[in-house]
């Protein structure tokens, strides 16, 4: 299914500042179904002077009328002559009869979107960039209850401001935090005065969890909120703003270790707040598990940091050892453990740096080539190390074989082909279809053709590339000197044991 953006685009009817602006729209589609008891679909202007569905909205409080999205659909004739008077003089426009859909009753209403043009601005759109259409089922007609004639009411309002460009707005958050209240979680009605004229069942509530006694309605909800929160050290500042319905923030209050998150809509008549829709939920487990998560980041994290010390103690015994060893060999193998080590080290330490458990594999990589130097000093050689393309960012499984697979590709390049003489090494690598593909490069003696090492390092390179990654290795001479080697690796994107 196309996306809002391709559909927008493919039309070429809309600019970026419109797409955006239907984005923040979409974002609050669902809100405007469940208030609406409605499917809600948007509709924008096509070059053969049509419209074309670009988004489409079920209601969770009631029977959806549609079963199939509309999506990337272009207007039924029922509806194009509604729409399009809607579009053309920038003004809602209802059926004067019962619209038929499938032999249900259904109302149908027309809502012009006109875009602000600027978050502080008055200024709109001279002409709507889409409608939107809410389609009512009449099938199950009865005596609407207080609640929902209220969320009816709440659904008018926000179309209203839609039609003036007051909704949505600019100055509210970009994105939904994790447990973002609902219409069906609870909704609280304000008036200009902050006074609660309405609140749901749900709504009550929460406020009842954090020690609220009695009705919501008549009371202010700042006086209500500043009682719970009485002793409190340290409150959000916006509260004030959201609890008076001000401004279109969100925030949580905390009580009695009931945590609630509220989100203010303004609501506005030509310009002036002339009250608020404050929606309400309790999300005491949402917050219990996000702390839960950042406790075990953090452990993780410092697991990751302890690890990497105790490797580099490691790596500093074998430095110590080898130093004392009057063997050449014994302080060779030595040497090579402590780099390879060190190399694992590097990771681990990225690891321990970031929120999650994938690695910016560049910056691994810059780091384990700073190892290359003391390699080829020891060797008395003067390389050059040149990377080209990206690593991307790989899960912690790929991140550390890889690492210390290309240490010793890059190490026996200097130690053998490059031993003794001065040269080049050159590490290349590059993504694509899920595949990463890395040749590492010398320009030293290079190997007979057809023949591979067959020590530790070469032991090692295979069964990390081969065994531990899923990859493919491939060893061949350059023509006139130099080896290349090639390793292929397929990007799974799983963790292993799981």
């Amino acid at each position: 299914m196309s996306t809002l953006s391709d559909l927008m685009v493919a039309q070429g009817r809309s600019t970026d500042a419109d797409v955006e602006w239907l984005h923040l729209l979409v974002a609050d589609s669902q809100l405007l179904a469940d208030l609406a008891f409605a499917d809600i679909v948007l509709w924008v202007p096509t070059r053969s002077d049509s419209f074309i569905a670009v988004a489409h909205s079920r209601p969770s409080s009631a029977a959806t009328l549609f079963y199939r999205d509309f999506v990337g659909q272009e207007i039924k004739p029922e509806w194009q002559n509604q729409v399009r008077q809607a579009f053309e003089t920038g003004q809602i426009v209802d059926t004067a009869a019962p619209d038929w859909y499938e032999e249900t009753p259904t109302r149908v209403r027309a809502v012009p979107v006109l875009r602000r043009l600027s978050p502080s601005g008055a200024a709109t759109t001279e002409h709507p960039i889409a409608v939107i259409t809410r389609h009512s089922n009449l099938s199950e007609a009865r005596t609407p209850s207080r609640q929902e004639l209220t969320f009816n009411q709440c659904a008018n309002d926000l179309f209203a401001m839609i039609a003036s460009g007051d909704f949505p707005d600019l100055a509210a958050p970009s994105g939904p935090r994790r447990g973002a209240p609902r219409a069906s979680d609870g909704l609280i009605r304000l008036d200009v005065d902050g006074i609660v004229t309405f609140a749901s069942p749900n709504g009550l509530s929460a406020f009842n969890r954090m020690g609220f006694v009695g009705e919501l309605e008549g009371e202010s909800l700042a006086e209500v909120t500043t009682q719970l929160l009485s002793g409190k050290l340290i409150v959000d500042e916006s509260l004030p703003l959201v609890v008076t319905g001000r401004a279109p923030w969100r925030t949580d209050i905390e009580a009695r270790g009931v945590t609630v998150s509220l989100r203010t809509i303004p609501i506005r008549h030509r310009g002036e707040r002339v009250g608020a829709i404050v929606l309400v939920r309790d999300v005491s487990e949402v917050r219990h598990q996000e702390q839960e998560l950042l406790t075990k980041d953090a452990t993780i994290r410092e697991i990751h940091h302890r690890v990497k010390n105790n490797l580099q103690t490691v790596a500093s015994l074998l430095r110590i050892q080898g130093r004392r060893t009057h063997s050449d060999v014994a302080r060779e193998a030595l040497t090579q453990a402590m780099r390879r080590v060190t190399a694992i080290a590097v990771v681990h330490d990225t690891l321990s740096e970031g929120l999650d458990q994938n690695v910016d594999f560049d910056d691994v990589f810059d780091r384990v080539l700073k190892l290359i130097a003391e390699v080829a000093s020891s060797h008395n050689t003067t390389v050059r190390p040149t990377k080209t393309g990206t690593f991307g960012t790989l899960p912690s499984e790929y991140a550390t074989p890889l690492a210390l697979a290309l240490t010793e590709l890059v190490t026996n390049a200097v130690e053998h082909g490059l031993a003794g003489r001065d040269g080049e090494v050159e590490i290349s690598a590059k993504r694509k279809d899920g595949q990463l593909r890395v040749k590492v490069r010398d320009n030293g003696v290079g190997l007979a053709e057809g023949k591979v090492g067959s020590g530790l390092g070469t032991q090692i390179v295979r069964t990390l590339i081969q065994g531990e990654l899923g990859g493919t290795i491939d060893w061949h001479t350059l023509e006139g000197e130099g080896t290349e080697v090639t390793i292929d690796v397929p990007l799974r994107w799983v963790t292993k044991g799981k």
